[in-house]
């Protein structure tokens, strides 16, 4: 059975991601100004996108966990998957690209000179262990649910119908590593006295943004377009199925994700053609109790029995 991460798990991992990039984008925004380093700038111009795209993600949980209504029988739960589209652009957008430019402009018309250079290196120290703190609750998460769906971490980053943490998680490794980049080109510049290595260190920044916002942007645009649910569900489900005496055959079977942690399933069977109608309807309500009892996950089930000569219909 696969257990889905608690609302209140994505929700802390979100808001614990928001304070500490406000605060690295503060602290990084002040340092630039003052060194003029185009890598320190597009640092601060990252942390301020992700804590933009955090704010994104929190109404996206938020939003997603809104009840059914008539206009929407099956929920919200894919609007998550919107917001964290938008997320993904604005990574792409805020981050990547401004980053990329920042260098070009470093590279076109740096004055080769900088300063506050202590002051860099005690800010990038100070981002990098609030990031830390960031990405390893997203890590913690991550992993604790990787635990209860039975997988692997590196699976769970991507099978997971849950983006918020999988998002902030890459938001925070490559926030993590574009440190790094700063930090080396910082050190480069006041080395060489060229600000040179700042151009090539924002550029380097800018085209690791847009890697994590293209693989993000393709799982959730995945997700919107209607995924299928996880292979081992729909193993179950089948086995399920077959397993009772009256059924002959499972022609089809089809899933989709829905939200978090929520599946629609829709079965296409062939059934005995001594089986009257009344032995149907209890068959199929049977099946459904079943199948919601071993994966509490699928909130909608669906079943449509194919019609052969001779049998009857529910």
């Amino acid at each position: 059975m696969v257990v889905v991460a608690d609302e209140k798990d994505s929700a802390f991992t979100v808001i614990v991601a928001i304070f500490a990039n406000l605060g690295i984008a503060i602290a990084k925004g002040i340092a630039g100004a003052l060194s003029g380093s185009a890598a320190m700038i597009s640092e601060a111009a990252h942390s301020v996108a992700d804590t933009m795209n955090e704010v994104l993600l929190l109404v996206a949980v938020r939003r997603s966990d809104r009840p059914a209504d008539a206009r929407h029988p099956f929920g919200y739960g894919r609007e998550r998957y919107f917001w964290t589209l938008l997320a993904a652009v604005g990574i792409f957008v805020g981050g990547g690209v401004f980053s990329v430019l920042q260098g070009v402009n470093e590279l076109r018309g740096g004055e080769g000179e900088g300063g506050h250079f202590r002051l860099s290196y005690i800010v990038l120290a100070v981002s990098f262990g609030l990031e830390l703190v960031s990405w390893l609750q997203a890590r913690s998460q991550l992993r604790s649910d990787a635990a209860r769906t039975g997988r692997k971490m590196r699976d769970q980053l991507w099978a997971t119908t849950d983006p918020a943490a999988t998002t902030v998680f890459f938001e925070d490794t490559a926030a993590l590593a574009g440190l790094v980049i700063a930090g080396i080109g910082v050190a480069l510049h006041e080395a060489t006295h060229d600000s040179m290595w700042d151009g090539l260190a924002s550029i380097a920044i800018g085209v690791l943004l847009a890697v994590v916002a293209v693989a993000l942007g393709r799982e959730n645009r995945s997700l919107i377009v209607g995924e299928a649910a996880d292979p081992r569900l729909q193993e179950g489900v089948r086995d399920l199925l077959v397993a009772h005496p009256e059924v002959d055959a499972v022609d089809e079977l089809l899933t989709m994700v829905i939200g978090r942690g929520e599946v629609l399933v829709a079965a296409r069977i062939d059934l005995d053609d001594d089986i009257t109608a009344g032995q149907v309807e209890a068959l199929a309500r049977r099946m459904e109790r079943e199948i919601i009892a071993e994966h509490p996950f699928v909130r909608h089930f669906f079943l449509d029995v194919t019609a052969d000569s001779g049998t009857p219909q529910p």
